[in-house]
């Protein structure tokens, strides 16, 4: 979301509360900014590490509260010291607690013939060419020992004649060959059946997923888009050391 136009849903939020009692004195802030901000609950209000301010999360996107929740602050917070980004960190926590809910029954997975040292989840489209790109090498990652979990993400959104060839990729007896095949542009048939393209979608925009291929690791870092196989493998190294 723009940050700009996030701020100001913000402000539209609280701007419908405004003629609300405003809560006792003593309250607990969290639920005064919550008064303010209909659509949040209590519980979706944490305290930051700057005293006196507050956290609050929609979707992907973060503002910080005062206490009174008279000012809001819309970006990222950044540690001065060791430049570590503290709103990013608190995304990757909340995105490993959901990357390990997702069963991969749902999902094209790719795996080395031994054991794994990564695992990657790919929010990917079949006509991204990037996406083609790093398809095209996945046998390189794979020797690498890196394993590949795709999500489907057709970045034309609903109804879409990108969202129909994905349906009918996930719909595919082999999905790993349809996917495949349809990387490579050519037309993949399946019979309709339910699937989980409108889930893992929903799942992408929770996740702030603005392009593809979208990559994150198990641990939740987002690593961003394309990277060559022997440049990916070093990265997921660095992360794991991390």
């Amino acid at each position: 979301m723009n940050r700009l136009f996030f701020l100001s849903a913000l402000l539209a939020m609280a701007s419908l509360s405004a003629s609300a009692a405003e809560p006792a004195a003593k309250a607990d802030p969290r639920e005064v900014i919550a008064a303010k901000f209909p659509e949040l609950k209590v519980e979706d209000v944490r305290p930051s590490k700057i005293k006196g301010m507050y956290e609050i999360r929609i979707g992907s996107d973060s503002a910080y509260v005062s206490a009174d929740g008279k000012y809001v602050i819309a970006g990222d917070m950044y540690e001065v010291d060791t430049r570590v980004n503290v709103t990013e960190q608190a995304r990757a926590v909340e995105r490993r607690a959901l990357l390990a809910k997702l069963d991969e029954r749902d999902m094209i997975v790719f795996s080395p013939t031994t054991k794994p040292e990564h695992t990657i989840t790919v929010f990917t489209d079949v006509e991204c060419g990037y996406c083609r790109k790093l398809h095209s090498e996945i046998d390189q990652l794979t020797k690498l020992g890196v394993r590949v979990r795709y999500l489907a993400y057709p970045r034309a959104g609903p109804g879409s004649a990108d969202w129909h060839k994905m349906e009918a990729v996930w719909c595919a007896k082999d999905r790993r060959a349809a996917i495949t095949k349809a990387k490579r542009g050519e037309e993949v048939k399946a019979p309709n059946c339910s699937t989980p393209v409108a889930k893992q979608f929903a799942l992408g925009e929770q996740f702030g997923v603005r392009g593809t291929p979208a990559i994150f690791t198990m641990n939740g870092d987002y690593i961003g888009g394309y990277l060559p196989p022997k440049q990916m493998k070093q990265q997921l190294d660095e992360l794991q050391a991390d």
